[in-house]
């Protein structure tokens, strides 16, 4: 696989966002609509709130940027008061489903997420919770740390492919803890009531490996997952650990073989993202596959386009 960069698509900066986090198409007839997640700060804390800027189907002509919010963030004490990132859409009948990856603040460890669900009457321009829990939370294996959330309809089954937690570690007396999460994946009749599989479904290919907004398309017969991963210490100022993207096939979707080697992308030599690439999101659009991503930290800036040369 080849994946030949088109450059920044968006750059936040110049329409006044701090942050432009994890891009997630949804492709309609008449233009290209891409969430993302932005930030504020409140209390030198960051607090993520979900955005949407709307694409000409060729992907070079911005048509409208969201007025407010898309969705309040969640009611006091709830898994995601402080903030959404990522936010999943799905379209199924006649509504889009909001899968919410929600953030809140804890005292020992910085936060604790949960996936939750949020239903769109009009179109995709706002979303209703269809209540103040999550859909997918902590169980026995998965403890805590449920997040990225990305679901596909297949057949007559809804497919969830997410983040879970495994542990939380003090690395070399670091000031606060650092998280290890891996790729997990549940199935449901109703997108709402899930069964999950309870295993890390992708291998690990670094030691203390952090897997992270793993997303799934099928073409050419079989099963593709794009996905990110980094060491899961010194990653901020060590270009070297941090985020890069990772890559496994399937033919069964339970079945995943690993094969970063053609994963096909990876950081450039200069610029907006050569220190990290990260938080891919891969759709089809035109008989032709694209992939948004992010770059150095975390997206900041602005996010980026590639499209799949076969």
């Amino acid at each position: 696989m080849k994946w030949k960069k088109l450059g920044m698509l968006f750059d936040g900066n110049k329409y006044g966002f701090y942050y432009t986090k994890s891009p997630q198409a949804i492709v309609f007839d008449e233009y290209v609509r891409i969430y993302f997640s932005t930030c504020q700060k409140d209390n030198n804390k960051l607090i993520s709130d979900v955005a949407y800027v709307d694409y000409s189907r060729d992907l070079k002509k911005v048509l409208r940027i969201s007025n407010g919010q898309v969705i309040e963030r969640g009611a006091l004490g709830c898994y995601d008061e402080h903030g959404i990132f990522p936010f999943s859409p799905m379209r199924f009948e006649d509504k889009i489903y909001g899968y919410i990856s929600g953030w809140t603040r804890r005292t020992s460890v910085s936060v604790d997420t949960g996936i939750g669900l949020a239903l769109s009457n009009d179109g995709g321009n706002t979303f209703t919770r269809l209540g103040n829990g999550p859909v997918l939370t902590a169980s026995l294996q998965e403890p805590f740390l449920i997040i990225d959330g990305y679901v596909k309809k297949i057949m007559t089954d809804f497919h969830i492919w997410y983040i879970y937690g495994v542990e939380w570690q003090l690395f070399n007396g670091g000031a606060e803890p650092d998280r290890v999460y891996k790729i997990g994946h549940a199935t449901s009749k109703d997108g709402i009531n899930w069964i999950k599989e309870g295993k890390q479904i992708i291998e690990d290919k670094l030691e203390n490996e952090a897997q992270a907004l793993p997303c799934v398309i099928e073409f050419d017969n079989r099963y593709h997952m794009f996905f990110c991963y980094r060491y899961a210490n010194d990653f901020k100022n060590n270009h070297n650990r941090s985020y890069r993207i990772g890559y496994a096939y399937s033919d069964d979707l339970l079945n995943w073989v690993r094969d970063d080697d053609n994963a096909g992308i990876t950081v450039s030599k200069d610029g907006w993202d050569s220190e990290m690439i990260c938080y891919p999101n891969v759709f089809e659009l035109d008989n032709s596959i694209y992939m948004l991503y992010n770059g150095n930290c975390f997206g900041k800036d602005g996010f980026g386009l590639a499209k799949l040369e076969r």
